[in-house]
């Protein structure tokens, strides 16, 4: 419960770490996936799993549910992108390519429909009807690791350590780099007003500019008393519906909520912007 930060309910079942939870918008059911190899299907009314989804070879990295159509798609460490039809729990399409690791998967109901970032450094852009590859970015030099869609323009981030890359959809054109955040980047998330946030594996927490690349603040997280300092990483983080407030799951078992400083001016935080941002480098 967000308003009075107290835990509801836990569901158990699961036998490993869990890497990712997803909540459907059109039905009352709650995905989650782990390094047990397992995709489970929650009831929410009822609290308990209804289904499970067999196929993943090894751990399952990343979910995501498609906007318009009844299937869910997933990823894992045995290289492979899955997806799944919700009720029969039948794999629809293996979309195989990459060579290694697939750590994030993003989805929206425009083509291409289907993104996924992998640790053999590539981006790779799906065409879900063909359930073929539609375009690969090779642009990153080492693993991605998180991937955003901006929630209203046609473009996506993703990252690997020290570089976040921006891209235009439908065909994966380079917009930009956004440099500066040391060490590896293990989750980004983007608010419709333009405000990207990256989440580093060090308990950096860089909050980026969109349209510019410009990075107008730096965070660092504060670890509970009694963790260690190594504990300070970031795993996941979301923008609530609003915007307005970002979730930050982290190393040290917890999840911190952060808000807006309402005081907060030009004069108090100001911008020292510098024109040869705009240019931007090419590769």
């Amino acid at each position: 419960d967000l308003a009075t930060s107290t835990l509801r309910l836990s569901l158990t079942g699961h036998i490993s770490t869990i890497r990712a939870v997803k909540v459907s918008h059109r039905h009352t059911y709650l995905f989650s996936a782990g390094e047990d190899k397992q995709i489970k299907c929650w009831d929410l009314e009822q609290n308990k799993t209804i289904r499970h989804y067999h196929g993943h070879l090894s751990a399952v990295y990343g979910l995501v549910l498609h906007h318009c159509l009844d299937i869910l798609i997933s990823c894992g460490r045995d290289s492979t992108v899955r997806v799944w039809d919700i009720r029969t729990k039948a794999s629809i399409f293996t979309l195989s390519g990459h060579t290694n690791t697939v750590a994030c998967v993003e989805s929206q109901a425009p083509n291409p429909q289907v993104v996924t970032g992998s640790h053999d450094s590539t981006v790779r852009l799906w065409d879900l009807t063909a359930g073929k590859t539609r375009a690969i970015l090779t642009n990153h030099k080492k693993s991605i690791r998180a991937l955003a869609l901006h929630p209203e323009e046609f473009t996506f981030t993703s990252s690997s350590a020290d570089v976040i890359k921006q891209w235009r959809f439908p065909d994966g054109n380079f917009m930009q780099n956004l440099t500066g955040q040391i060490g590896i980047i293990n989750c980004m998330a983007v608010n419709p007003d333009g405000v990207l946030v990256s989440g580093g594996d060090n308990g950096s927490l860089f909050f980026w500019d969109w349209r510019t690349g410009y990075n107008f603040q730096k965070a660092q997280t504060i670890v509970q008393p009694g963790s260690l300092d190594s504990e300070a990483g970031l795993f996941c983080m979301a923008f609530d519906k609003s915007g307005t407030r970002l979730l930050v799951g982290e190393a040290d078992k917890t999840i911190k909520v952060y808000k807006q400083d309402e005081s907060a001016d030009e004069e108090s935080h100001p911008v020292v912007w510098k024109s040869e941002i705009l240019k931007g480098k090419k590769y």
